[in-house]
């Protein structure tokens, strides 16, 4: 898996207001308007237009009619954004908010809890679709699939909560825990987040207050050990951190992570064909944060390859060496696994997972710099599994992994719009898609992982 970067926690900042060039014109902020809502676009918003003007609009459905209130935009700008603020002609499919911060000017880590799930999960293979169309050019009928929780995770009445096993908090002036404001710094103070765990929630963050802290990140493994507390103290500041005897704790620093109690990693237990695998992520290292996702991805990607005994196999960004080990399974000792990961600390959990299966050889560094590299680069490789960053693979690291003539790729990607622009330069490279699944791992959000199976062309 890939780093931190492409799953952004709730209410993650994409900074304050900030604009592409400087706007020109007077302010609009905070202007009202009746408007007819558009289609649904990629990012958790639907279009609409006003005197001609787009106007991105959160908190609204297709079809609906709205009172919008813009949040960023001038005379000047191409285009608005704002919040549907009164809903004056509702979709059927509208809902109420299972947590009441999921609401304009509130917390920005939810876009859809106003939508039904079935909606959700149809809104965002419309987004699929359209971007691969866009992108691509591949017409394709995208179904989104719901991802199950582990048995026995769900609370009642909780359908499409309680899933995120890792949730990064900020922290405001007061020392209080919460999520920011859709593309703001602004804190929002939380007593709940109910897409988050009970583990998560449990681990007492909530209701502490810290000092000299910028963030506040929790995960809990699916070992059923204490949620791991990863402070990150405000710059130059000594962090006062409270007492959390329900969690380990552990202060990030620029030499790395210094252990307050308990221990400074989590376990990940993953059923895979009938066995459990054990994973070790260090710190609040990056790992799917939906409670089923490793279930599922595994076997979406198990599903696309078809691995058999004897093949060569590359894992590329592989972070804690989640599909390494399945892989390496299927293989068999006959076989073997590359897997190449860019951070340290990553290749290390691998290591330690890893350390028994002879078949396995992990390369720490940058993927398209590995795939150059004299001894990858006229290798035979049968098959290739690549779960990139937000940004994607990008054109030089899917021309070398083309280049290895594989005989089958699974792309896991958690962004359609990167996802489609790779899959363009994979067909430049003689590749076509064969087949995608379109897995709902971050309900109530905009966000959806795909699989996407390639194959040589013709």
């Amino acid at each position: 898996m890939s780093r931190p970067a492409r799953a952004a926690a709730p209410g993650a900042s994409r900074g304050r207001r900030t604009r592409r060039a400087p706007e020109r014109g007077a302010d609009r902020t905070g202007t009202e308007f009746e408007v007819e809502v558009g289609p649904v676009a990629h990012g958790g918003h639907c279009v609409a237009r006003h005197e001609g003007r787009v106007v991105f609009v959160r908190h609204a459905l297709p079809g609906e009619r709205v009172l919008a209130r813009v949040t960023e935009g001038s005379d000047g700008s191409r285009f608005w954004r704002a919040d549907a603020v009164r809903v004056l002609r509702a979709d059927a499919d509208r809902v109420e908010q299972p947590c009441p911060v999921a609401r304009p000017g509130l917390c920005g880590g939810c876009d859809f809890q106003h939508v039904a799930l079935p909606r959700q999960r149809a809104l965002k293979a419309q987004v699929v679709a359209e971007q691969l169309r866009r992108l691509a050019g591949l017409e394709l009928a995208v179904r989104v699939e719901e991802v199950p929780l582990p048995a026995g995770a769900p609370e009642p009445g909780a359908e499409g909560l309680r899933w995120r096993t890792r949730t990064q908090f900020a922290v405001d002036a007061e020392g209080r825990t919460g999520l920011r404001e859709h593309r703001s710094h602004e804190v929002v103070p939380l007593a709940d987040c109910p897409i988050s765990t009970p583990a998560v929630v449990g681990s007492g963050v909530l209701a502490q207050r810290f000092g000299n802290v910028e963030s506040v990140e929790v995960a809990a493994g699916s070992d059923g050990g204490d949620p791991l507390v990863v402070v990150t103290p405000s710059a130059g500041a000594h962090a006062h951190l409270p007492r959390l005897p329900g969690a380990s704790v552990a202060v990030r620093t620029p030499e790395g992570l210094h252990r307050v109690s308990g221990r400074t990693w989590v376990g990940e237990r993953v059923p895979v064909r009938g066995e459990e695998l054990s994973f070790r992520v260090s710190g609040a290292g990056f790992w799917q944060v939906h409670a089923g996702a490793g279930a599922a991805l595994t076997a979406a990607v198990l599903e696309a390859l078809q691995p058999r005994p004897g093949e060569r196999v590359l894992d590329l960004y592989a972070g804690a060496g989640l599909f390494t080990a399945v892989l390496a399974r299927a293989v068999g000792e006959e076989g073997s696994v590359l897997a190449v990961e860019g951070e340290a600390r990553a290749v290390r959990d691998a290591r330690r997972t890893l350390h028994d299966a002879p078949q396995v050889e992990l390369w720490e560094g940058d993927v398209a710099e590995a795939l150059a590299e004299p001894e990858l680069a006229g290798a035979e490789v049968d098959l290739v599994v690549l779960d990139p960053p937000r940004a994607g693979a990008g054109r030089t690291a899917v021309a070398g992994i083309a280049a290895l003539r594989p005989r089958a790729v699974a792309y896991v990607a958690c962004d359609p719009a990167a996802l489609a622009r790779d899959l363009a330069t994979f067909a430049e490279h003689g590749y076509a898609l064969e087949g995608l699944r379109a897995l709902d791992l971050f309900p109530m959000t905009h966000h959806v992982e795909c699989v996407a199976h390639l194959v040589p062309a013709g």
